[in-house]
């Protein structure tokens, strides 16, 4: 965010932090998560073949300041995670292990299978500390023959994550309704 602390309001809860984001016009510092929810339509298999990422510009990364959000992730379904570094020329989706509620899980390469009783989650984490990054995903299925591809992207518009190395940092004090800046 490019904007003093005095300037900055509280953070939302959760479920209101893109809005809150947008109104500050703020960008992904450092990594961005994204969860896809995947399931077919009916009980006919449809196969995940390939998440692709896609680099549509770069950038030096963005002047101002890092304010932390408390970030969630709960749901009924264990997630397989991958990996996106954005510095790399050609950045790859890595599945990589992670872990649900205490429990280790193990990274699955892909193809996945899924239906409509037989959903996936997938967890992606792209990470970046040279660049503002644009990007977006780029999901592959096949089924009965068929093939396609789903962009994944933020609303129509890519991705924005921007390194944030070097950047003073800020989190939220509650109980003196101010942010503060992270020593250290």
């Amino acid at each position: 965010v490019d904007a003093p602390p005095e300037r900055v309001p509280p953070p939302p809860a959760p479920q209101d932090a893109g809005v809150w984001a947008g109104a500050q016009r703020a960008v992904h510092g450092g990594e961005t998560l994204v969860e896809l929810s995947v399931q077919g339509t009916s009980d006919t298999a449809v196969v995940l073949t390939a998440l692709r990422v896609r680099v549509v510009g770069r950038d030096a990364p963005a002047a101002g300041n890092a304010y932390a959000m408390d970030q969630g992730c709960g749901g009924a379904l264990t997630p397989r995670y991958f990996d996106v570094d954005l510095d790399k020329d050609r950045p790859l989706a890595r599945p990589v292990a992670g872990n649900d509620a205490g429990t280790p899980v193990p990274a699955v390469r892909m193809p996945y299978r899924v239906s409509a009783t037989d959903p996936e989650v997938l967890l992606v984490t792209a990470r970046t500390d040279a660049c503002d990054c644009r990007w977006y995903l780029e999901l592959d299925w096949s089924s009965q023959g068929r093939t396609g591809t789903v962009r994944v992207d933020d609303g129509g518009r890519p991705f924005r994550t921007s390194g944030i190395e070097g950047l003073p940092h800020y989190e939220y004090d509650t109980s003196g309704r101010r942010w503060a800046r992270r020593s250290g």
